[in-house]
């Protein structure tokens, strides 16, 4: 009793042991709270968010006074030296009436939306907080509601609600915030911790019209995702980056309307991605960073579309571990995707050429409109389709594929390797014995073309002719073309044409492109023009 005493009278709470606390600018869970022998006094036993932090799992003097998820993240700290945290209305007080010109500076970022602090001071000198509609209490140790009722009178009217990094320890106290603020849709909880609620349907009411729900880094398993679900019955993005999330389970009845799924910096398992398939909703999804080197839709053959993911437009699949076409071919099977980034793969590094396995992926795509944020020109498009079928003629000749499209029977081996070259070949004929290109293992020579430089506009200029690697960006073409073609300072326009394609001009639009992406080929003649 005398060392309870001792703890409350240095503002140690009664219920301390799973709250949050602040030290030192770090923030951690209480586990424990007492004594340490042979010291004397209270101490908090502390199991912090970063590992690192820490010294031991929470034994001392071999004994165990509280457990730790990771062998270093406890500590035994002094009361006095660590912050328990303030109520909501505090902290907006300590936020809004402080420095106004910190205040008008400010922004905050919530969803893909930005909302600038621009003359907020006026407002704040005119108004008093209850017109506030975007509140940004980013990392100020909110730790509660406060006073019953007092958050409805004060800031009646938030729409936007930043609780990024407090002392929030579980959704019960975050529900005790939210049902006063009806008019919620967007709430940010970044890097807190937050225990389950032991029945989370109680407080739907408090997230009733909420539509946009971030938690990254909150330590999340997916589980504990499915059991706060229900809560959030109207949600319709999600942000769950840098999570603990690994097993997908099928979400029965929960997360229904969500439009947009980030689950980014996840260790997943990519045999579980097909548990979510079936949100019929879903029109983003970000899976990049999560150590995925497969995607499959078993339910359909390749060259078949699949029912999963009905209305999936956009997927992330950036820094991952892909490094196998047929993965690529598995993407074709989304009947509804139209986006789609991919960097940072070894199957974008095939065979040392990145603008080739550009050219594949788009190929091998049907619907795709925009790789890794450009957006793809209709002739890029052919460009690319007509390279795949001179790269692999040979490869299906000889297994079964023949000019005659009627007598055409490639093999089921290679159908599967590439499910839409009977399409394209049907859409552009087969190649031409001469057309036929083989696999060449990496090599400068291998890559390098032979181009000529006509200047069409200036009849006295004699063409150029220069051997360039396939890889050069076009701005370093224009830039080789000045000196070589000693032209004044202006606009360069180029275009090219081929033996192959007689009256036909195709324009080299995009000057962070190398060569290779606009299919040109060794022979090809590009026209330079200029505007002084």
């Amino acid at each position: 009793m005398q060392l309870q005493e001792t703890a409350m009278a240095e503002g140690v709470p009664a219920d301390a042991v799973g709250r949050r606390v602040q030290c030192d600018g770090e923030r951690a869970t209480v586990r424990y709270v007492g004594e340490v022998p042979p010291t004397q006094g209270p101490w908090l036993g502390v199991e912090w968010d970063e590992p690192g932090r820490g010294k031991h799992d929470g034994s001392h003097g071999g004994v165990q006074y509280f457990t730790c998820r990771h062998p270093t993240s406890g500590s035994f700290v002094r009361p006095q030296k660590v912050s328990f945290g303030v109520d909501y209305l505090t902290a907006v007080m300590k936020r809004y009436q402080g420095d106004l010109e910190e205040v008008m500076n400010e922004e905050i970022t919530i969803s893909r939306k930005t909302i600038e602090w621009k003359g907020v001071g006026k407002v704040l000198q005119k108004q008093r907080a209850e017109k506030l509609t975007v509140v940004s209490l980013e990392h100020c140790e909110v730790c509660g509601a406060g006073a019953d009722h007092e958050i409805q009178k004060a800031t009646p009217h938030v729409i936007h609600l930043d609780l990024t990094g407090n002392l929030l320890s579980s959704w019960v106290t975050v529900a005790a915030i939210t049902e006063q603020l009806e008019e919620l849709k967007h709430l940010l909880l970044c890097y807190n911790r937050l225990s389950p609620p032991p029945e989370p349907l109680s407080l739907t009411h408090a997230f009733t019209n909420l539509c946009i729900l971030s938690l990254k880094s909150c330590a999340l398993t997916w589980p504990q995702v499915l059991q706060c679900a229900p809560m959030w019955p109207h949600l319709e993005e999600l942000y769950l980056d840098s999570n603990n999330i690994s097993d997908l389970h099928r979400p029965d009845n929960v997360l229904q309307s969500l439009t947009i799924l980030h689950l980014s910096n996840n260790p997943l398992d990519s045999e579980s991605l097909v548990q979510i398939a079936e949100l019929s909703r879903l029109e983003e999804l970000n899976l990049a960073s999560t150590g995925l080197s497969t995607i499959q839709f078993s339910d359909v053959p390749p060259g078949s579309k699949t029912a999963m993911f009905p209305s999936l437009r956009n997927l992330s699949i950036a820094d991952n571990k892909v490094s196998e076409w047929w993965v690529i071919n598995e993407l074709d099977k989304l009947k509804s995707l139209v986006r789609l980034s991919c960097q940072r793969n070894p199957v974008m590094e095939w065979g040392n050429n990145p603008a080739t396995a550009i050219q594949f992926l788009i190929a091998r795509v049907a619907q795709l409109k925009f790789l890794c944020s450009c957006e793809i020109q209709p002739e890029e498009r052919r460009g690319a389709e007509l390279d795949y079928c001179k790269m692999f003629a040979a490869e299906w000749l000889e297994n079964g594929g023949q000019r005659d499209l009627e007598k055409s029977h490639p093999s089921a081996e290679f159908t599967t390797q590439h499910p839409r070259y009977e399409t394209l070949i049907q859409k552009y004929g087969a190649p031409e014995d001469g057309e036929l290109k083989k696999q060449k293992p990496f090599a400068l020579k291998n890559q390098l073309l032979t181009l000529t430089f006509v200047c069409p506009d200036e009849e006295d200029r004699q063409p150029v002719e220069k051997k360039l690697p396939g890889s050069m960006i076009v701005q370093k073409v224009k830039g080789l073309l000045y000196r070589l073609l000693k032209l004044p300072a202006s606009e360069l326009r180029l275009s090219y044409v081929s033996s192959k394609m007689e009256g036909k001009e195709i324009v080299i639009n995009n000057d962070l492109k190398p060569l290779d992406f606009f299919s040109i080929e060794d022979g090809d003649q590009v026209l330079v023009r200029w505007t002084c």
